[in-house]
Formats: structure tokens, sequence, C-alpha cells
């Protein structure tokens, strides 16, 4: 059992004889890579020399048990130790998704419910960046259109770990938002109703691991069509006197990507910039996704956005995922950014699929 696992192990002695060399750590990005692979070895090292010990210490246990009675209980806790920690490796082993480790770019856009949508929202928006600033992360506004009464039409925010350093195995920003994505529908009473009736609405949540090295996705100097327009906010209201707002449209795949945030028009260039190649990277992704549909294909992992994946009951202060069957009553909690729980179903289930996929 864990043959494979022997092979880590040389694997992460190489790595930590490269990271001990100086003259590494003169390519960053090298270095970078090598350290992101190291801390992703390192627990299943780790494990495994824990489960390797328990069989062992628990073999010691049975053969002396033959003299002293007591040791045949420690033999068992033991055994049951060691269980334990078979399922954790099993766990530990299972191919990680190469996108866990990078940072996302979020998008929040109201759907259908008018006013009620928009207000909603900005709900969503909120709890990601309480969320964000829960688990440490830093984030950065890029775009955001917003509606007459303080909601969002469009909002696009990047999130990404302080500092560019590597996260815990399964802790990187992509790692728990990209269970986001999909479309979020809201029941309650709207602040715009008087009759106090409860209605339903929705958003749309698109979560875009960003594309780090300009190597990954690769743009021709003819692919795009750039526009400058003037910025407008709520109502029409003009934001600015100058063409400031840039609309960039990708030729190839016609995908078009607005920014209007920032004051400068070079600014929004930059922003839209990010966002697009985060959209390109997420296309090829999905694609390739597709020629391997059989090894990639769970519950969790969908790509169809129009999915409808959670509902928040404001009335019952309930929130109900529909991909994994969680629920619970703590729906002020959750918007105040307590998604930990919401989202380590997902993980859960997730890695179960993954684990039977696997055999």
């Amino acid at each position: 059992m864990f043959e494979v696992v022997k092979d880590l192990i040389g694997e992460h002695a190489t790595l930590e004889e490269q990271l001990a060399d100086p003259g590494v750590h003169a390519d960053q990005r090298r270095a970078t890579r090598l350290n992101k692979r190291y801390a992703e070895l390192t627990p299943i090292i780790a494990a495994y020399r824990a489960w390797e010990r328990a069989g062992e210490d628990a073999a010691a246990a049975r053969e002396l048990s033959a003299e002293d009675p007591d040791f045949a209980a420690e033999a068992k806790s033991l055994d049951r130790e060691r269980e334990e920690l078979t399922e954790r490796l099993r766990l530990l082993l299972v191919p990680r998704d190469p996108s866990d480790d990078k940072n996302v770019i979020l998008e929040v856009k109201a759907g259908e419910g008018g006013e009620e949508s928009a207000l909603f929202a900005g709900d969503l928006l909120r709890m990601y960046l309480r969320y964000a600033e829960r688990q440490g992360w830093k984030t950065e506004l890029l775009d955001a259109n917003e509606s007459d009464l303080g909601g969002y039409k469009d909002v696009s925010v990047s999130v990404k770990l302080k500092g560019g350093g590597a996260a815990e195995p399964g802790q990187g920003v992509w790692a728990r938002l990209k269970y986001e994505g999909g479309v979020h529908r809201v029941q309650r009473v709207p602040a715009t109703e008087s009759q106090g009736r409860i209605h339903t609405s929705a958003a749309g949540v698109l979560v875009l691991p960003e594309a780090e090295d300009v190597d990954e996705v690769e743009i021709g100097p003819n692919d795009l069509r750039i526009d400058v327009y003037r910025s407008s906010g709520p109502g029409g209201q003009s934001v600015n006197t100058t063409d400031s707002a840039v609309r960039i449209t990708h030729l190839p795949t016609g995908i078009v990507v607005s920014c209007q945030n920032e004051k400068s028009q070079l600014q929004n260039r930059e922003q839209a910039m990010r966002i697009l190649r985060a959209r390109l990277l997420a296309e090829a992704q999905e694609e390739a996704e597709k020629e391997a549909a059989d090894a990639r294909r769970s519950q969790v992992r969908t790509v169809d956005r129009s999915e409808r994946i959670r509902t928040y009951n404001f009335p019952e202060n309930r929130i109900s995922d529909h991909r994994v069957g969680f629920k619970a009553y703590n729906l002020d909690q959750v918007l105040d950014g307590e998604l930990d729980a919401v989202i380590q179903a997902c993980v859960d289930a997730d890695a179960a699929a993954k684990l039977a996929d696997a055999g």
C-alpha cells in the first residue's frame, strides 16, 4: 500500500537539497515553484512516516501482549490510529487541482429581480470581502457598475494571498473559492417591497484563476480591439469628463471586458487586461477539462455557470447548497464572512468524488 509515496520521498529529499542551495534562489520564479512543490509533499511525507510508525508500534505491541495483556489494548489503539492515517494519506494522495495555489478574479453580476438582485449582488460582494479578510487575504476592486440604490449591476474584485507567499495545501485562494461559481438565489422581503411579500431573485458569481505568468495566456498583437469611452455612474450620471473607460474585445474568442473604475485610461486598460487574461485562462482550462471529462467530472466541479448552486433564505435564516445537500441556519453569520463550513462541505464532496474515481 502507498508504494507511490516512496517516489515522493525521493522527490522531497531532492527538493530539500535544491532549496538549500543559495544559487537556486537567484531565480525567484524557480525558487517559488520548488517551494510550492515542497510544501505540497511535506504533509504527505509526514503522514506516511506516522502511518509506518503506527504499524510498527502496533506490531510490537501485539508481540508484547503475549507476555503482558495490557499491550493488547495499546495495539488496538494503534490500529485505530493507523486506520485514520490511512484515510488521511488517501486524501492527501488525491490529485490536486493545478490551479489551487492561484489567486482569483471574482465577478458578481445581478440577475433576475432588478434592483433587488443588484442589492443582493452587493451582499454577496461584502460576504466575500469579509471572508477574504478572515482568511488574511488581500482584495482589490477592479471594476464596479453600481445600481441606483447602492447595489451592483456587476462588480469585479481580485483576491490574493498577502505578500505573494505560498498557502498550506488546500488553503489557497482558488482552492477555497472555486466552488462559489454559479447562480446564487435569495428569498427575502426586498427593501423596495411595501407589502412585505417575500420575493425570489438571483445573482451570478464567476470565479476565475488569475493568470500569473504572461506565458500562461498568449495574446497576439492583432488579437485585440480597444475602445475608450466616458465613464458613467448610477442612472447614467457622468463620473468624469474624459474618455477614461476602456472596453477590450478579444477578436479570436469574442470575449469583451470593460473597466471604468479607475480615473486614468491606462489603469482601466491594465485592469481590463487582467480580467481578460483570467477569462482566457479559464476558457483554455475548461476546454482541457472537456477533453478529459471522464477523469475530471464531478457534481461539484461544474462549469455550467447557469446552475443554481445555493439559496439564501432570509425569513428562515437558512443557507442551502444544492450540490452537496448542505443546510445550516446561520445565514446572518455566513453573510458576515463565516463561509468555511459551506465551502468545506463542497471540498469534502469533491474529495469523495475524486476518491471514487480513483477506485
